[in-house]
């Protein structure tokens, strides 16, 4: 959350999903704070998931879901370039 809010010169379309970014992620810290250690944490891949899908959703874009093939791929790291 620390370099969400300090942002310069980005356009409102930006704007909008870091601000989405933040008030989820706050949800999110305080829905789960019991169990995170003090520190600096990321925005957890869900709520980047959901604000991505929400943005998609508001400009009437679909996209497809990926394959168990495609998360596989995705999620190890000894393959790729």
């Amino acid at each position: 959350m620390a370099n969400l809010a300090a942002a310069e010169g980005h356009p409102p379309a930006v704007m909008d999903m870091s601000f989405a970014d933040q008030a989820l992620t706050t949800a999110w810290l305080a829905a789960h704070s019991a169990e995170l250690p003090v520190g600096v944490h990321g925005v957890p891949t869900e709520v980047d998931n959901e604000v991505a899908s929400l943005k998609l959703a508001s400009l009437d874009i679909a996209i497809d879901a990926l394959t168990p093939d495609q998360e596989r791929y995705l999620d190890s790291w000894e393959q790729g370039s």
